[in-house]
């Protein structure tokens, strides 16, 4: 077997363990009244069955970066696939809600520990345009999971039906760590002594950002089922945590736990700006729009599945195509991706009043799919643009911070869209959903105008050395 068949099949093992562990960023959604029915859940079970995933999720990633950059990422690949697969089976075979929120949340925390190991590794094995492949396709995977996880949630409850189909929406992860677990053990490549850091994990550091990030993302996750203003109190004083941070990192003698000279760099800066905007309007898509069609429109779970299938396959298409593309464009490629997005979602706010009703999934489909070819050319691209500057030995790291912001984008986005959608509800479904579209847009075009800056810079730069 050649080093490139070797690579190949090591980019396939990490692809698919990013698959499982993005699929269950939104398979829950619509598993959820079997969930209240099948265990008598409270609101706020259910929201923690979905935020705190979200939650945990974005907590391990900056750490696990770092500890995979320190202690080798096969090791904690191989950790964290193991770790999900248990929280799995406890998640689907949990007696009552205590068992399955405990277990939701050590599940957020494992696929914390694999996502930037997936990053690193293809920062460890690739390099040029092989890279920009392998990060093309790994943003097919994760537009893919997140876009097809309503419908394998419908489809999984009903098949098994509703009582019990819930279950299986956890259950179905088992068999596909069972067989990852000895392939990545035998196929992954082991991080070399050159590229390992045998510094300190910087405990300290982990506090802090662990308590900034927290604090900043509670308010959001918990805004409908914490009454007042005084939650809102948290950002100001999560933000003094994090400023914190920021000055113990710059004082710390050792390794720090985030290279802040990273953000120097203007290509990883603004990727990550532009990740978390874009990723606070991308997941709140699907968010309102499964509600809007369940609940509206009396669709049912597979249905509504099946409605948001377009822009799945136009993400996974794009992010493929994207891939081989970004050496070549840049940052280009991110900016048509985002006016891409942008013309999609508004040509679905048009569908909505142009086909009001049960043909609305239908109407929706052509514009949701250009939405999702846009969205495939930003994510993929975005990330390896950003980390394109970034030495292979500090990859896991850098790829944790940008999933970071990733992360505290779809809670923020999902607060702000949702709320705007709820509030919207009094003039009707299809009232609320356009507002709630309507916020989506803001994320994406603020996000577009980043992408823009930086391809302004990038001109008066390469002006500047020509003169």
């Amino acid at each position: 077997m050649t080093g490139l068949d070797q690579r190949k099949r090591a980019l396939g093992i990490c692809l698919v363990a990013a698959f499982m562990s993005g699929l269950d960023v939104s398979i829950v959604n619509v598993a959820l009244p079997s969930i209240r029915d099948g265990l008598h859940a409270s609101e706020d079970g259910l929201q923690w069955i979905v935020s705190g995933y979200a939650l945990t999720f974005g907590l391990l990633l900056v750490p696990a970066g770092r500890l995979g950059d320190a202690r080798g990422r096969k090791t904690i690949f191989l950790v964290g696939v193991a770790l999900f697969t248990l929280a799995s089976a406890t998640c689907g075979l949990a007696s009552d809600m205590t068992v399955l929120i405990v277990s939701r949340l050590v599940q957020g925390m494992a696929a914390g520990l694999i996502n930037p190991q997936v990053s690193g590794l293809i920062q460890q094995m690739f390099r040029g345009d092989e890279r920009g492949r392998a990060f093309g396709a790994l943003g097919a995977v994760i537009g893919l999971s997140t876009a097809a996880g309503p419908l394998i949630g419908g489809a999984l409850v009903t098949a098994v039906g509703h009582e019990e189909g819930w279950r299986w929406v956890f259950l179905v992860n088992l068999p596909i760590g069972a067989v990852l677990l000895p392939l990545a053990w035998k196929v992954l490549p082991v991080t070399g002594a050159a590229d390992r850091r045998r510094e300190s994990l910087d405990p300290i550091g982990v506090l802090l950002l662990g308590l900034g990030v927290t604090g900043l993302l509670l308010p959001f996750i918990q805004e409908q089922r914490w009454p007042g203003n005084a939650k809102w109190l948290l950002i100001p004083a999560s933000l003094a945590v994090l400023a914190g941070f920021v000055a113990w990192e710059r004082a710390y003698r050792r390794e720090p736990l985030i290279d802040l000279a990273l953000f120097r760099l203007r290509t990883y800066s603004l990727g990550t700006i532009i990740a978390l905007l874009y990723f606070a309007g991308f997941t709140g898509i699907f968010f309102i729009f499964t509600l809007y069609l369940q609940n509206g429109h009396d669709y049912s779970a597979l249905l509504a599945g099946l409605a948001i299938t377009p822009f799945a396959l136009g993400s996974a298409g794009a992010s493929a195509v994207g891939g081989r593309l970004v050496t070549k464009m840049g940052r280009l490629l991110v900016a048509l991706g985002l006016g891409t997005v942008v013309v999609g979602l508004a040509l679905t706010m048009l569908a909505t009043e142009l086909v009001p009703g049960q043909g609305v999934g239908m109407a929706t489909a052509l514009p949701l799919l250009l939405a999702g070819i846009g969205s495939g050319l930003v994510i993929a691209p975005n990330q390896a643009i950003a980390l394109s500057e970034v030495p292979p030995a500090g990859g896991g790291s850098a790829a944790g911070v940008l999933q970071t912001g990733q992360r505290l984008g779809s809670s923020i986005g999902i607060a702000a869209v949702g709320s705007t959608f709820f509030r919207g509800l009094g003039e009707g479904w299809a009232t609320g959903f356009r507002h709630g579209l309507m916020v989506v847009v803001m994320f994406v075009v603020i996000a577009l105008v980043a992408a823009l800056y930086d391809l302004a810079r990038e001109r008066v730069q390469r002006a500047g050395s020509r003169n």
